[in-house]
């Protein structure tokens, strides 16, 4: 309800200011790696336990934008994270994706980060509406903890 709400919701903001600016400079309690280019942080209003943000260091919104050696980062680490949760967690499939533009619903759209949400079979997808059941949330500490203790580079 928080994000729903706009509260604490980090606006788009001008290199440095930005939340994903901000996160690896603060020694973030969600971030879960660092590359030399890019870093994984558990998403601060996640979708399902697990949902890792794959950022880069510089700030940048568009894909198009990022180097050679950004992508191959990024990928790098998308890899991983999906092993890690895997691992931990039992994911039985992933939705990737970046939204480029907040015409395309990216809620803070100045600076790239893709999306890595583990899924399970019947997890989010009718349960709240139709069922009128909750999934269990799993806090944001023991995730971190989980990925971080388990997280394997290639």
């Amino acid at each position: 309800m928080a994000y729903i709400q706009g509260e604490n919701k980090p606006a788009d903001a001008s290199s440095g200011e930005c939340p994903f600016c901000r996160i690896p400079r603060e020694d973030d309690g969600l971030v879960v790696r660092r590359g030399a280019l890019a870093y994984a942080v558990l998403n601060l209003y996640p979708y399902s336990p697990g949902h890792v943000l794959i950022c880069p260091y510089r700030h940048v919104a568009d894909y198009t934008d990022v180097s050679h050696a950004e992508s191959d980062e990024i990928a790098d680490l998308t890899r991983q994270a999906m092993r890690t949760i895997r691992a931990v967690s039992g994911a039985h499939g992933f939705n990737l994706g970046m939204n480029q533009g907040a015409v395309a619903g990216a809620g803070i759209a100045a600076h790239l980060h893709q999306h890595v949400v583990p899924r399970w079979a019947g997890d989010q997808n009718f349960m709240p509406i139709i069922g009128r059941t909750k999934t269990l949330p799993e806090l944001l500490d023991e995730t971190r903890a989980l990925l971080e203790a388990a997280w394997v580079a290639d």
